[in-house]
């Protein structure tokens, strides 16, 4: 004789939360996974300070790797103050049309921004961590990108909700952290490398940026060093950078240089990992 099943016990309101909560979120990892499949490399440029220029380094690399025949897109994660398609000269809006979004297009890099979504550029965007969250997940799952070697991801500073919504939604092949010379900024960069090492994603390697006289230098190569990540190189401070007609990279044979041997040092990083990957473990 067969012993009758037992009902299941019944789940407790905030169980209940908690797990339609862990099935929205796995849901929309597939969604997001779905839309970006044909993505083949996604790297963030990242640091826990603001004012070092990670959008300048996001943006110069974006049409660095346009300029080698890469196809590349570039998306502004910075929800509070967006302003990567105003660096890259992308002033025409993305298509939108059947739940859709179409990147804009600039010097051969396609671009989705927030500051696309503002009906005048000097508004402030005041949001909660939960509005962040989704309006985030809201871009990765209607935006079209199409086929791209490359999607560079320029995040806000910090160690808050709009880094983490991206490193636990996309799977990110790996971060640039961005550093100025000075002290305080290197301190942020080691926080937020630290942030990135929790969540088990991978470092490419710090890039020292407003390296010179006037500020000085040093920093970047000496937090490499601590770390045990790759120094991936100076960009030094100079006055092409004043120039907005078009991206520095395009301006200035020097710049262009720079932001060539700092994306040797990104393919190098990337190509040990894929190296290590393949690679039958030892036992």
């Amino acid at each position: 004789m067969t012993e009758p099943q037992r009902p299941g016990r019944t789940l407790s309101p905030q169980e209940q939360a908690r797990l339609d909560a862990i099935k929205k979120s796995w849901q929309q990892r597939r969604q997001v996974g779905d839309r970006l499949g044909r993505v083949k490399c996604k790297i963030g440029v990242y640091s826990g300070k603001g004012g070092v220029g990670k959008t300048t380094v996001a943006v110069n690399m974006a049409v660095a790797l346009a300029q080698q025949g890469l196809a590349v897109g570039l998306l502004d994660i910075d929800i509070d103050c967006p302003n990567a398609h105003w660096v890259i000269g992308a002033q025409e809006p993305p298509a939108y049309a059947n739940g859709e979004f179409t990147p804009a297009l600039a010097w051969g890099v396609k671009v989705m921004s927030m500051g696309y979504l503002q009906q005048h550029e000097d508004e402030a965007i005041i949001m909660r961590g939960p509005m962040i969250h989704n309006v985030i997940n809201q871009f990765l799952q209607s935006t079209d990108w199409g086929e791209l070697d490359y999607l560079i991801v320029d995040l806000p500073p910090g160690t808050s909700d709009a880094p983490l919504t991206i490193m636990q939604t996309l799977q990110m092949d790996g971060f640039v952290i961005v550093t100025t010379p000075q002290s305080l900024a290197r301190l942020d960069a080691k926080r937020s490398i630290n942030m990135i090492r929790k969540l088990n994603v991978r470092v490419l390697g710090v890039v020292e940026n407003m390296s010179g006289d006037i500020f000085g230098k040093g920093a970047g190569e000496e937090l490499a060093k601590e770390m045990g990540i790759q120094f991936l190189g100076r960009l030094e401070l100079r006055p092409d950078y004043r120039k907005e007609d078009r991206p520095t990279v395009l301006a200035s044979k020097k710049v262009m240089e720079e932001y060539g041997h700092i994306l040797n040092g990104v393919h190098e990083q990337l190509e040990a990992v894929a190296h290590a990957a393949s690679s039958p473990s030892r036992e």
